[in-house]
This record gives C-alpha cells, sequence and structure tokens, in this order.
C-alpha cells in the first residue's frame, strides 16, 4: 500500500511540474507573440505606425522610472508649413514643461521621423533649463547616433540621465 501512495505521489509531482512549465511557455510564448517587433516606418506622416514604433521603444527602456507613466514627445517631420506648425507647437510645450520643471523619476521622451528636427527641438527647447534642474529624471532620445552627442552635450548640464536609443 505504501509503495502504491509513494508512486501515486511521485506520478502526481510529476504532472504537476510538467503542467507548470508547460503553463509557464504558453505565457512566456503569449508575451513574446504580444510584443512582435514593429518595423520602423516609410512613411514619415503616418504618425499612427510611428507612435507603435516608439512605443516598443519606450517599454524596452523604462527601468529607473518610479512614475505612472512616461512622458513622450512626437516631433513632426517635414518643411511643409503642418510639420513647422506642429514643431513650433511642440517647442512650446516642451519650453513650458523645462520652465516648470519636471519631478524626479519621471521620464521625457522625445522622437520623431527625422532624428536632425528631433535633436534641433530638444537644443532649443532645453537652452533655459537650469543646471541641475533635471536631476534624476530620464530622457530618452531616439534618433541617429549623427545626432546624439549635440543631444547629449544640450541635456548635461541639467543633471538629466540621458538615454539614447538608435532609429
Amino acid at each position: 500500500m505504501r509503495k502504491f501512495l509513494l508512486a501515486a505521489s511521485v506520478a502526481l509531482t510529476a504532472s504537476l511540474a510538467l503542467s507548470a512549465c508547460n503553463k509557464s511557455e504558453d505565457t512566456d510564448q503569449a508575451a513574446t507573440q504580444q510584443e512582435a517587433p514593429v518595423a520602423k516606418p516609410s512613411d514619415p506622416k503616418d504618425t499612427k505606425a510611428w507612435s507603435q514604433f516608439f512605443g516598443q521603444i519606450v517599454r524596452k527602456n523604462m527601468q529607473g522610472m518610479t512614475a505612472d507613466r512616461p512622458f513622450p514627445y512626437f516631433v513632426p517631420a517635414g518643411d511643409d508649413q503642418e510639420g513647422q506648425d506642429g514643431r513650433q507647437r511642440q517647442l512650446e510645450n516642451v519650453q513650458g514643461t523645462v520652465a516648470r520643471g519636471v519631478t524626479p523619476g519621471n521620464m521625457l521622451v522625445f522622437g520623431g521621423p527625422e532624428s536632425a528636427k528631433t535633436a534641433d527641438l530638444i537644443v532649443e527647447a532645453f537652452k533655459s533649463a537650469q543646471p541641475g534642474s533635471f536631476k534624476n529624471v530620464i530622457i530618452l532620445f531616439i534618433g541617429d547616433q549623427a545626432d546624439q552627442q549635440r543631444v547629449t552635450d544640450a541635456l548635461t548640464p541639467t543633471g538629466a540621465t540621458v538615454r539614447f536609443v538608435a532609429m
């Protein structure tokens, strides 16, 4: 009788362990399928596609952030009036944020289809930032390697934690 109970116990334990492994693998597979990589959009005017593309990058770079959510700033592309007006509105928005300051633990994200225009906006918006005023604030710049250094140079005096992700 004891041998039977021991054998049944071992079989049940093995069954539960295999079941748990399968559930874990299923969960991992589902998470991988849900977070399929989004390719860099080819149309600079497709803001929905750019939002999805940047969203996946932001989700992968939120470590160290203690706020509820990041604050994304999408910098529109194009030299037409619509693009210029969109960048001007965004610049004014960011300048207001810089003037008010940001609570430590927050994350500001900057990205757009044209890296140079995004970098220009960041450099211009942070000109008036007080030294050390962004200590413990994460600033994520999604752009081209060619623009990384000037953005870093503009943000370093603020004390922000600067992160860069190449598009």
